[in-house]
């Protein structure tokens, strides 16, 4: 007859554990290539440095 409640609420938990978890994904990956990014950029290793500097001369980006 009627729905049991507690389906309808587990589902919205399921859900919103699930978008928290993709959030968390994300941000996690987004954290990751920022420190990848200035880390290789501001490298003390020339070989390191130059490389992703090259990067940015093939990608058609301003660097200096």
């Amino acid at each position: 007859m009627n729905a049991p409640i507690s389906s309808s609420v587990s589902t919205a938990a399921a859900g919103s554990s699930a978008a928290r978890l993709v959030l968390g994904q994300i941000a996690a990956a987004a954290a990751l290539g920022l420190v990848v990014l200035y880390g290789v950029a501001f490298a003390e290793s020339p070989l390191a440095h130059n490389a992703a500097h090259d990067v940015r001369h093939v990608t058609v980006k301003p660097c200096h």
